[in-house]
């Protein structure tokens, strides 16, 4: 690696100190510099010596180390990191970062420092859903602080539910984001704005075939009601003829979307996530492979676990039946890590509404997709079921943002950077 990242890692006291030694062995695998602050809780879980051998260097725990604070230390270790990532991020140190707290080395390098910060929250069940952590976790994010995770899953403490700190694999993801971002201009908040692609020849696909799906799906409740979304499938539409005009044979799985249809390629229409899991099978089978597929659309995560064959009425109590939920088919994930039949790029999108750039990045890894389109769908950007959009595009290769523009245009761009990915890999087979 030319120009090596530089991480900050700060480590906080908890169970889950242990996985901040596999991170920093990753790290160093793939050449980049860490440097590592112990605090005195997180000492008690992971010992000095056991990091310092993994970093490579002296770790640093006092915030009154003579040496050190003789020519400022703690300024210049705030200073020189790409980002500082923080993991264990316990609900003391958060506490602390949102009141701007900095009575030791750890929370004064947080208050001191003008690189991005990514904090991996690791706590109880309880503690995480504490009003007091909720605040904190708002005021942070207000604050411009990244967060990643935390999972679902078994505490040390017996108890189950959010809390897990993030498993190393997806930190790494996101803080390699979040670091080739600011590198090529985006500055804390994530914002470069890249150069458009070199507009791709006509028939640049032809011969190709690719799938696309769009638009929401509906997930009935009763025979009335359903749960979805507010996609228009807009963007998906806009796709499909964008790769269609560069010779693509499309097939295109949408959901019931408000947005016309495409024209000139194969129409699949569906309701609910399972009927899209199945259409998107039955169109990458062994008979019909597929080059690309891009999954652009907003699935619903969740469905009634029953479904009612009459509509739900009042029974005059007061109290809402209950309404039971489960998981739908993840199609992204089952397509992308597929042994057979998958194609050979796999794009998918992460509609977020905060820590965009980071939740993306950790998605792309955890779905094995090789291409995540990132955007913020938040109520105030209108991106969800409007004509624009501003999205990141996240490879393997770093981090790139468009300005926001008409999903036409964001679809030719799209299109483009396909028709190239397989212009590349003609002439380097």
């Amino acid at each position: 690696m030319s120009d090596p990242r530089r991480i900050l890692l700060i480590i906080g006291g908890g169970i889950a100190a242990y996985k901040t030694l596999d991170l920093i062995r990753r790290w160093r695998s793939g050449g980049d510099h860490v440097a590592a602050v112990l605090t005195r809780a997180g000492a008690e879980f992971v010992t000095p010596l056991s990091v310092s051998a993994l970093a490579g260097s002296a770790v640093h725990q006092d915030l009154f180390d003579l040496t050190a604070e003789a020519e400022m230390g703690h300024i210049q270790l705030s200073r020189s990191a790409d980002l500082i990532v923080v993991a264990p991020a316990t609900a003391d140190l958060m506490a602390k970062m949102a009141a701007g707290l900095a009575n030791d080395l750890a929370s004064t390098l947080l208050l001191a420092t003008d690189a991005p910060v990514l904090i991996a929250p690791a706590m109880n069940v309880r503690m995480w859903a504490h009003p007091a952590t909720v605040r904190n976790l708002a005021a942070l994010r207000g604050d411009g602080i990244h967060v990643i995770g935390p999972d679902d899953g078994a505490m040390a403490c017996g108890e189950f539910g959010a809390g897990r700190m993030a498993e190393p694999p997806a930190i790494l993801a996101a803080a390699a984001a979040l670091i080739d971002a600011r590198r090529a201009g985006q500055g804390v908040a994530g914002t470069l704005v890249a150069p458009p692609p070199s507009p791709a020849r006509p028939g640049a696909l032809a011969g190709r075939r690719v799938l696309v799906t769009s638009g929401p799906t509906h997930e009935p409740i009763d025979p009335v009601r359903y749960i979805a979304n507010r996609s228009s499938g807009a963007q998906g539409t806009a796709i499909a003829e964008a790769l269609r005009d560069l010779g693509a044979a499309v097939t295109f799985v949408t959901g019931p979307a408000t947005a016309r249809r495409p024209t000139g390629v194969e129409i699949i229409e569906v309701e609910t996530a399972r009927e899209m899991l199945a259409a998107v099978e039955g169109a990458l089978g062994p008979h019909r492979p597929a080059d690309a597929a891009v999954f652009a659309a907003a699935v619903a995560d969740w469905r009634a676990a029953t479904e009612s064959g009459a509509k739900m009425k009042k029974d005059g109590s007061g109290a809402p039946p209950p309404l039971a939920l489960t998981e739908n088919p993840d199609i992204l994930r089952m397509i992308a890590r597929r042994a057979a039949d998958r194609p050979a790029l796999v794009v998918g999108f992460a509609a977020e509404t905060d820590d965009v750039l980071a939740h993306a990045a950790a998605k792309r890894l955890r779905k094995g997709c090789d291409w995540i389109v990132a955007n913020d769908v938040s109520p105030a950007t209108g991106i969800m079921g409007g004509t624009e959009n501003a999205v990141t595009l996240i490879t393997d290769g770093g981090a790139e943002s468009w300005p926001r523009m008409g999903k036409d245009v964001v679809a030719a761009r799209i299109a483009a950077r396909i028709a190239a990915h397989f212009t590349k890999s003609q002439e380097n087979p």
